[in-house]
């Protein structure tokens, strides 16, 4: 009697911590382990984290971080942890969690635009994935990819249609540039190319084009017609006489690109710079901005008229009046010079 009372007794503690385990582990895995109150927090990891460096981001996360640890071993994940950005949503539990973080890397829509350099690019694109600036400049400019694909240095940025793209968060600089180059063949389609190939210009140069008119005009509506001004000068051998070229060339030459410039004066027209439009008789080297794809389809499909002049209009501030003739031309240079000169803007 006193024997089966003695294991009858083992057995109760068996069930007992049988039961207890199985409660245990029923809440390790399937019981919500969040500790913050908003709906989503989003985690980002970083390429070769550990899963001891992942324990800093997550454990603040979680109600019992030691359970956390536990399912992600057993589970294999705390020896395979994957970089990405991941957002974790309230009320997950820990078998969720380890899913979540082991398959569900999370895209970013990464935009960018009108960058006036390569190293402006890096700068916006740093801010949006992984790959620090540095590691995105040297991709930008190494001297095999550019060549290869039949760019030079200085008209690479004509490369990088600005957009909306959908990236993984960890994405590699040279992840990037690949998925760009694509991106730039996807849209230089035949019927673009065809275009260009009309209006007797290259892909690059179209682009180059295409940065002037972008820093001539904001307003979307005007642009074919002051792509059709430089179209007009282009045709005809003229220099193109462009305010903006100048003001690149300026910033290049004392390699100072911060510095504002709302006028250009007389000996700045003197400089010489190849991106100087009045001194040279030949599309810069490459863009002095990054085009909108308005205004690159605004040059591929540039306005059919007779101006070859233009200057901003102070009547109806953001557009420009356009001329035949010089003479007319100067009688609406005058009215802007008058209305600028009473702003006081000598520089």
């Amino acid at each position: 009697m006193y024997i089966k009372r003695i294991l009858l007794l083992i057995a109760l503690i068996g069930l007992l911590a049988g039961g207890w385990f199985a409660y245990y582990v029923y809440n390790a895995v399937f019981s919500p382990n969040t500790n913050f109150e908003v709906e989503t927090k989003t985690v980002f990891i970083p390429s070769g984290t550990t899963f001891q460096e992942l324990k800093k981001e997550i454990h603040p996360l979680l109600k019992d971080p030691y359970s956390f640890d536990k399912i992600a071993a057993k589970k294999g994940y705390a020896n395979k942890v994957k970089a990405g950005r991941y957002i974790i949503k309230k009320g997950l539990n820990n078998n969720e969690l380890v899913d979540l973080l082991r398959s569900k890397n999370t895209p970013i829509q990464l935009t960018f635009n009108n960058q006036e350099r390569l190293e402006n690019l890096a700068g916006r694109v740093a801010q949006q994935i992984e790959a620090d600036s540095i590691s995105l400049v040297k991709a930008f400019k190494d001297e095999s990819f550019i060549n290869e694909n039949g760019f030079t240095i200085d008209n690479a940025l004509s490369m990088y249609i600005p957009n909306k793209y959908e990236f993984f968060w960890n994405t590699s600089a040279e992840q990037f540039r690949s998925r760009m180059l694509k991106e730039y063949n996807r849209f230089w389609n035949d019927k673009r190319k065809a275009k260009a190939k009309k209006i007797g210009l290259t892909a690059t140069e179209v682009t180059t084009v295409a940065s002037i008119v972008q820093k001539e005009t904001a307003k979307v509506d005007e642009r074919p017609r002051v792509a059709g001004v430089y179209m007009n000068r282009y045709n005809n051998g003229w220099k193109l006489d462009a305010d903006p070229t100048v003001i690149y060339a300026l910033k290049k030459h004392r390699n100072d690109w911060d510095i504002v410039i709302k006028r250009v004066l007389f000996k700045d027209l003197e400089l010489d710079s190849p991106y100087n439009t009045y001194k040279y008789n030949t599309l810069p080297p490459g863009p002095i901005t990054m085009p909108d794809i308005s205004s690159i389809d605004a040059v591929l499909n540039y306005e059919k008229h007779e101006y070859y002049f233009f200057v901003a209009n102070v009547e109806n501030f953001g557009y420009h009046k356009f001329a035949k003739s010089i003479e007319q031309h100067n009688r609406n240079k005058k009215q802007y010079i008058n209305w600028i000169n009473k702003q006081g803007v000598r520089r």
